[in-house]
């Protein structure tokens, strides 16, 4: 593979550490001869731009990988549209700008594959952007997102800046949110499962007839991802992240139930939305750098769990 930026020694900040794909990048990054810098929430409020701009001059990274978003699933952004909205905005603005006003030598962003339209060829192109109406009950991050990673572009053509962005498409693995209401499709599912499982419940729900096919990419595989378009690529269009493979719901929440050993029936309810009928992102041009996943679904998840299951245990997912 070409290389067109160098990580060695190189002081690499990625913001939104805490989340489920910035740890994963900080793991990944365990592996590369570099300096991590991280700040919590309580160090650091990536909304304030003032507040960005004084920690990004008092620490100098070269490197800013932008992981940190407000996110959830289909209920979440239904429900919270202007908190996805601002927030995000809010921290793109502040952390972008803050980037390049402090001389960072390279910047990724991640968008997400939600920013596509609804009804885009499958598999999904990068030229697919902005070329029809979006999914309703996401518009609002990804009008955000969508921000985001024309901010990229912008400060690339205006000023040269080696700003990039990575698209993923719907990520799992260690440190995903369990949140019973406004979590994303495999943390709601491994936590039903569970829980039915430990009660000898008959049956669990899965939201949505189980029709729309769905692309899940392991998060530590999306985080080796990040790193290889850090050292491999420089250019103006956000390139897609993903496994390459679909799966519909209903086959994916059965290859839940294995992971957790759950053997109770599985019930469809048709009265929640299923979003987009399917999203597959293409990634012949990340293939083209050389990387693909690794990480099967069933191993996968069966991590995804084991975390679950360890987090529990410890008492940092409340009920």
């Amino acid at each position: 593979m070409t290389q067109v930026f160098d990580l060695h020694g190189k002081r690499v900040w990625v913001a939104g550490h805490r989340g489920m794909v910035g740890g994963a990048i900080v793991r990944r990054l365990a592996c590369e001869q570099v300096q991590v810098l991280t700040a919590t929430r309580q160090e650091l409020d990536l909304r304030e731009a003032a507040a960005v701009r004084a920690w990004l001059k008092a620490n100098r990274p070269d490197v800013v990988v932008l992981a940190a978003a407000k996110v959830g699933g289909i209920a979440a952004n239904d429900s919270l549209p202007a908190d996805f909205l601002y927030d995000n905005l809010m921290i793109e603005t502040a952390v972008i700008g803050g980037a390049f006003e402090a001389g960072v030598s390279k910047l990724l962003f991640l968008g997400s594959s939600c920013i596509y339209p609804r009804m885009a060829p499958q598999p999904i192109p990068e030229e697919a952007l902005l070329t029809g109406p979006l999914e309703p009950t996401n518009e609002w991050y990804a009008i955000a997102k969508i921000a985001g990673l024309k901010l990229c572009q912008a400060y690339r053509r205006q000023h040269g800046a080696d700003f990039i962005s990575g698209m993923p498409s719907n990520l799992y693995g260690p440190g995903d949110n369990y949140h019973p209401e406004h979590s994303h499709v495999p943390a709601a599912l491994i936590r039903r499962m569970d829980e039915a499982r430990r009660a000898h419940a008959p049956s669990v729900t899965v939201w949505g007839t189980g029709t729309p096919l769905r692309e899940f990419l392991y998060v530590d595989d999306a985080a080796d991802a990040c790193v290889c378009l850090l050292k491999h690529y420089s250019g103006e269009m956000a390139l897609n992240i993903g496994s390459g493979e679909e799966v519909s719901i209903a086959v994916f929440a059965r290859h839940v139930a294995r992971a957790v050993a759950y053997q109770g029936e599985l019930k469809f309810d048709a009265s929640r939305p299923d979003g987009a009928p399917r999203k597959l992102v293409d990634v012949t041009r990340l293939k083209g750098l050389g990387w693909s996943a690794k990480t099967s679904l069933d191993e996968g998840l069966a991590l995804a769990y084991a975390d679950y299951r360890a987090r529990l245990k410890a008492g940092a997912i409340a009920a």
